[in-house]
């Protein structure tokens, strides 16, 4: 890969792992788009193109949207000129099926992934990052058991008011979401490293280590780094 080449890279990363806040400065730091799956399906249904409305019509009967329809959003937004020198994809692609139809895509214009660095955290650290969060029901102060937890346990600081845990913050919805993420998306590991693409990095490191550690990573790749 020479330092022209368009550089396509693919972060992997369980739900907690940091992944979104990592390919936000990925993509700062080699002056590539982020490009999320999630972003890309709301912006196509806010949007109703074609696409979209596609999607929607499986989604309004409670089906999958195909890998089909998710490839040609993918596709179409590396085609737009800010993607012309690469872009990190975050949450694309998760299944073989879907790295196999993005391999053939990128193949089809000459292309290839360049990089598929994995932000590797355990499962316990990942529970307490997606557990850890509770919120006051009175000033909605929110607080997390790891980053910023209260004074005293399950008490607001600036009220005293018992704090709450939302749904989609406890421990029984993290390990839900885990248990998806490590049935679908976790053989795409195995995927990548037979493929020599896979670089795993320790995202239990501080934001700027685990930062500093991926663009090392992609550097030892030979991956031209914006200046």
């Amino acid at each position: 890969m020479t330092a022209n080449s368009p550089l396509y890279i693919i972060l992997l990363g369980a739900p907690g792992a940091g992944k979104g806040t990592q390919a936000r400065l990925l993509a700062e730091k080699l002056a590539i788009p982020q490009v999320a799956s999630g972003d890309l399906f709301r912006e196509n249904l806010n949007q109703q193109t074609p696409l979209g409305l596609l999607a929607k019509g499986y989604m309004d009967r409670g089906e999958l949207v195909p890998d089909d329809v998710t490839i040609r959003m993918v596709e179409e937004r590396l085609a737009r000129p800010d993607a012309e020198r690469g872009a990190i994809l975050d949450g694309f692609p998760r299944t073989i099926a879907q790295a196999e139809a993005l391999e053939q895509a990128l193949a089809q214009a000459g292309r290839r992934v360049a990089c598929v660095p994995y932000i590797k955290v355990s499962e316990q650290t990942l529970l307490l990052r997606l557990g850890g969060r509770w919120i006051c029901p009175v000033c909605q102060t929110t607080y997390h058991v790891l980053y910023s937890p209260p004074k005293v346990a399950g008490i607001c600081d600036k009220d005293g008011s018992p704090l709450y845990q939302r749904p989609d913050d406890t421990e029984e919805t993290a390990r839900n979401r885990l248990q998806i993420y490590f049935q679908q998306t976790a053989p795409l590991i195995a995927y990548y490293r037979d493929k020599g693409l896979l670089v795993e990095v320790d995202g239990e490191q501080s934001i700027e280590a685990v930062h500093g550690a991926l663009v090392a990573a992609i550097t030892a790749r030979g991956a031209g780094l914006a200046s």
